[in-house]
């Protein structure tokens, strides 16, 4: 039996390359959901909308191979038309052009479509929800892994951010100190972002030939893109906020963003239907403080979390982990079929061993 900590994009790989090879598997969630730092929600009028990981190029080839394998669809991000930058508080956002450069994508139905493909094609009894896991202890050739409830497995397989595994879990026996040390230094991706989106009964911006495009280096809301779904039927915009407008409450992050944004685009930004947001940093199971703070992508990637420990008993799989495109979906998917096929691999090695 394998377990699996995390039901994310690269926990859920793991355990469905698993269930094609036979081999038993338990993921434990410490959420109530799938999906980890991906999270798709539908406004009122069925809109999908990012409230985590969307865009992806075509650079990642991991993520787009495994798309492919399920025949999900993804399409080119829009960006036709002018865009608005504004470089400074002081100053009113400027109308541009866009250069030419590689297009960006998203997934066809919401990136939530590929995590609720992998969890389909698994067992709903495999998963165990709202499991914090507190301790993992190696007993003889068995791995004890206390959480709400006590699980034990033969190997495990933790598919979370490193810092979260670092500063969470007890371990015993305890892990390497310079392994421990550049966990806790591991910056995970999105932890400090607020996502942010409104839909709209109607695309006000593509009536004037904008794009939906803003990028601002004062804020609120410091980039915006156009957010229509795949047959651009429902319509949206969807970025980033400025991560200190995490102190002011939900409504006051709104106004502010409505005086931005009618500011930018006109009274049309106003006739919105819905305004979701999430923050990241409100997010326990995502979301751990670091008092020094970390540089974006700090420690992704390194190669400290390549090699499994205690004799392939603990195996490290999250997107900062990978060693391709760490951080991202790529990464995810790169570190997941990593975990699986050492995991498939050691098993045949087991079951020839046997007499």
């Amino acid at each position: 039996m394998i377990i699996i900590i995390g039901a994310g994009l690269s926990g859920l790989l793991t355990a469905y390359r698993l269930k094609k090879a036979g081999i038993p598997f338990k993921i434990l969630e410490a959420r109530n959901r799938i999906g980890g730092r991906i999270n798709t929600i539908l406004g009122k009028d069925q809109t999908p909308i990012e409230m985590g990981a969307t865009w992806f190029g075509s650079q990642h080839r991991h993520l787009i191979n495994l798309l492919d394998e399920f025949g999900i669809a993804y399409f080119e991000q829009y960006m036709k038309g002018t865009a608005f930058f504004q470089p400074l508080s002081t100053s009113p956002a400027e109308a541009i052009q866009l250069p030419s450069q590689p297009p960006n994508y998203r997934i066809a139905g919401g990136s939530s479509h590929l995590i609720n493909t992998l969890y389909q094609n698994i067992e709903a009894q495999d998963i165990v929800f709202n499991q914090q896991v507190k301790a993992i202890k190696l007993l003889g050739t068995k791995v004890q892994i206390i959480a709400e409830e006590i699980f034990e497995g033969d190997q495990v397989v933790l598919a979370i951010p490193p810092k979260l595994w670092a500063k969470r879990i007890m371990f015993e026996p305890t892990l390497p100190i310079d392994l421990t040390d550049t966990a806790r230094e591991t910056h995970t991706w999105m932890e400090d972002s607020i996502k942010v989106a409104l839909t709209y009964k109607h695309p006000f911006w593509l009536d004037q030939k904008q794009s939906g495009t803003l990028f601002s280096n004062a804020g609120p809301i410091t980039e915006l893109y156009d957010h229509c779904d795949a047959q651009r039927g429902k319509y949206a915009l969807c970025g980033f906020m400025n991560p200190s407008f995490q102190r002011l409450t939900a409504e006051e992050r709104l106004a502010n963003i409505m005086h931005q944004l009618k500011a930018v685009f006109g009274e049309g930004a106003a006739d919105y239907m819905d305004y979701e947001e999430c923050l990241w940093g409100e997010e326990k199971h995502t979301f751990e403080a670091s008092p020094n703070g970390h540089t974006p992508h700090q420690n992704n990637g390194n190669p400290i979390f390549i090699p499994s420990l205690f004799d392939g008993k603990i195996l490290m799989s999250s997107a900062e982990t990978a060693a391709a495109f760490p951080g991202y979906m790529d990464g995810a998917v790169y570190t997941g079929n990593l975990a699986a096929q050492k995991l498939i691999e050691a098993n045949k090695e087991n079951t020839k061993s046997l007499p």
